[in-house]
């Protein structure tokens, strides 16, 4: 299981016997068994393009990671025993979520449970599935489109889609926009893979799709980009302290009854999940549970109802 986690990691045989220390041939015959065993093919083989995990394979190794992680709380719990215990939570999360929530929760978590190491890797949905099949994550924080991403999944809270405008837009001051009206003008695009498909499908609502003025990758740009009047855009959380606005763009709800994405953590512990895992889910639920739905969703007040999922309990 620890050699096919290394191939999946590095994404190469060569490489994994280098961070193993073992021989190619040891590798090569954990993943024949493997493969063996599951009756598929669980990695694509590639010349020149290396090794990939194939649909199965990322089945396969989130399947393995549980396993795997019984043996890694097991040290975790030897080491507390001795006091040496510190926590090294291997985060990804959706990228815009970087600057926007991820900073005050671990101020939050590190502040009840003690100093931890942060190691966190930003990506888009795609990568984000790779990442988490291929073991390089203990869990991550995205929105529930595009793929499922597997069966380790806690809800937290649901956020409506609105519209972020320049200041003086006339829509600002009628509080509300609807999405016909947003097809009418430039639209600036968060052009990451999956969000792309999710957002211009909400157009599919008014039948109408709007002129793409710019497409761009980042979350910042998408907000400069409005604050300088080149369009208008759509996104789904409202920024907190940690990341705020621009006097020159405003968020303003939109009137039609559009698909709530969920945020969600996905892991692939299902119901063993490691302390820390669980104490940072828990960690991540109290402080959306604490901004309020007002705080983190801009939705007129008929589409604010339910917003936050239950506590979970482990």
């Amino acid at each position: 299981m620890e050699y096919l986690r290394a191939v999946a990691r590095e994404e190469s045989i060569a490489a994994a016997c280098k961070v193993l220390n073992i021989s190619q041939s040891s590798v090569l015959a954990a993943i024949d068994v493997a493969e063996e065993t599951a009756s598929t093919r669980l990695f694509h083989r590639r010349k020149g393009h290396g090794m990939t995990l194939t649909p199965a394979g990322r089945k396969f190794m989130i399947s393995a990671q549980r396993f795997l992680a019984a043996g890694e709380e097991f040290e975790r719990t030897l080491n507390g025993f001795a006091d040496r215990e510190t926590d090294v939570i291997r985060l990804g999360c959706f990228s815009p979520f970087g600057g926007l929530i991820i900073p005050p929760v671990l101020k939050n978590y590190i502040e009840e449970h003690g100093h931890a190491e942060i190691i966190l890797k930003e990506g888009d949905q795609v990568e984000l599935r790779n990442w988490l099949a291929a073991s390089e994550v203990d869990m991550i924080i995205t929105y529930d489109i595009g793929e499922e991403f597997g069966s380790g999944i806690t809800p937290i809270c649901k956020f409506p889609a609105h519209a972020l405008l320049y200041w003086d837009d006339p829509f600002v001051q009628a509080g509300a926009i609807s999405m016909e009206e947003i097809a009418k003008k430039p639209f600036v695009l968060l052009d990451l893979p999956e969000t792309r498909a999710y957002l211009l499908a909400l157009f599919d609502f008014t039948a109408t799709r709007p002129q793409i003025a710019l497409r761009t990758r980042s979350y910042e740009t998408v907000r400069s980009s409005v604050g300088y009047g080149h369009g208008v855009s759509i996104l789904n959380i409202r920024p907190t302290k940690a990341s705020p606005d621009t006097a020159d763009i405003r968020r303003v709800p939109i009137s039609d009854r559009l698909r709530q994405p969920t945020l969600l953590v996905a892991d692939p512990y299902g119901d063993r999940k490691p302390r820390h895992v669980r104490d940072f889910i828990l960690t991540l639920h109290e402080y959306f549970e604490g901004l309020g739905p007002s705080g983190f969703a801009v939705a007129l007040p008929e589409y604010s109802s339910d917003l936050l999922y239950p506590r979970p309990r482990f």
